[in-house]
Parts: C-alpha cells; sequence; structure tokens
C-alpha cells in the first residue's frame, strides 16, 4: 500500500442478545458512534429472551456504527447487528458489501451465537468467533467451544473484553487477517483446480 492510499471496509458485529455488540463499535470506534438503542419495554416480555442478562435495559432496534482506521490507511466501518430474532430481516441488508464479520458471544449462553454462525456459513461470508469476557464466567476454553460450535479449524476463535480497545482492536485485526487468507485460499484453489 502507498503512503497516503486508504482502503475502506465494511465489517459486521453479529451474535445473540446481550453479547455485548454495542460495546464492542461504541469501544473501538474513533468517531461518535451511531447506536440505535431503545428502551425494553413490558411488550418486549415473552418476545425477547433476557435469561442470563436480566440486568439488559436496552437494545439496539436497527444497527450500531462506527470506523476505526488500523495501520497505514485500511479503514473499517463497522456496523453491529441487533440481536434478537424479530429484527434478523434487517441482516440481510446489514450484509451487503460487507467482507467479513465477527461473531460476538458470550460462553455463558454459547447456544446464542448458533443462528449468526449459520447467518454467515450460508452466505460464504468470512467470520471469526469472539468469546466476549463477562464479569464471573470462567476462562473459556478454546477448544471446547471450537468443538461445540461445529467450527472449521481454519476459523478463529478467540478470546477478547468488548469494553477494552485494544482488545477489540486486536479482534477487527483478526478477522482482516482471516478475511485477507480465506481470500488467498480461494484464489490459489481455483488457480490449483
Amino acid at each position: 500500500m502507498q503512503m497516503g492510499t486508504q482502503l475502506s471496509v465494511k465489517v459486521l458485529v453479529a451474535g445473540g442478545f446481550g453479547a455485548g455488540k454495542t460495546t464492542m463499535v461504541n469501544t473501538v470506534s474513533e468517531i461518535q458512534t451511531l447506536r440505535t438503542e431503545e428502551m425494553l419495554t413490558s411488550q418486549s416480555v415473552g418476545v425477547d429472551d433476557t435469561s442470563g442478562v436480566e440486568q439488559k435495559t436496552t437494545t439496539t432496534v436497527a444497527m450500531d456504527f462506527g470506523r476505526i482506521t488500523l495501520g497505514d490507511g485500511l479503514v473499517l466501518y463497522v456496523f453491529g447487528t441487533p440481536g434478537q430474532k424479530r429484527f434478523w430481516f434487517m441482516w440481510d441488508e446489514l450484509a451487503v458489501g460487507a467482507i467479513g464479520a465477527v461473531v460476538l458471544a458470550d460462553t455463558r449462553r454459547l447456544a446464542d451465537c448458533f443462528s449468526s454462525i449459520d447467518f454467515f456459513e450460508r452466505r460464504g461470508m468470512p467470520f471469526i468467533v469472539g468469546l466476549n469476557r463477562f464479569e464471573g464466567a470462567a476462562e473459556p476454553d478454546i477448544e471446547a467451544v471450537r468443538h461445540a460450535l461445529d467450527l472449521e479449524p481454519h476459523i478463529p476463535v478467540i478470546t477478547c473484553d468488548a469494553r477494552e480497545r485494544e482488545s477489540v482492536k486486536q479482534v477487527l485485526i483478526t478477522l482482516v487477517e482471516h478475511v485477507l487468507g480465506t481470500r488467498q485460499r480461494q484464489r490459489s484453489a481455483a488457480f490449483h483446480g
């Protein structure tokens, strides 16, 4: 990349309700984030599963948006998806033009990220899994999580803290490296196939 050259790409942060997506986007963004959070109301009782996140009072109803510049001119536009099932119809629109995704998982509620993984696998979009650290949760066994999620060996699974900027930056760097590696493998397979 030449000095002064800037490359902009779109990435997604997905995962279950309360996994830390809004926090992740807000933590890493170098600009004021766009957040579409609304208060949870009594009307969401029986609709949104808040087990395990009873203290959560808001929910993303459209998306979160932030931006970060990595290295010498690589700009990531980071879009956080809503986590509840009733807002999943928006994921198709948010995924348009994205090069890859982070599936953010809460290991206390690991099953909540299955639908995110399925979404990206069906679309052939490269993704990684970030295991968000929550207070009181045990340190996850990455290989046990990989097995539980039935992930291919080449899909990175890393721990992170959505509240710590450097931790989130490392997640995004891992995603970009994974996307580049995936594209290189695809080109090599096409060349040799």
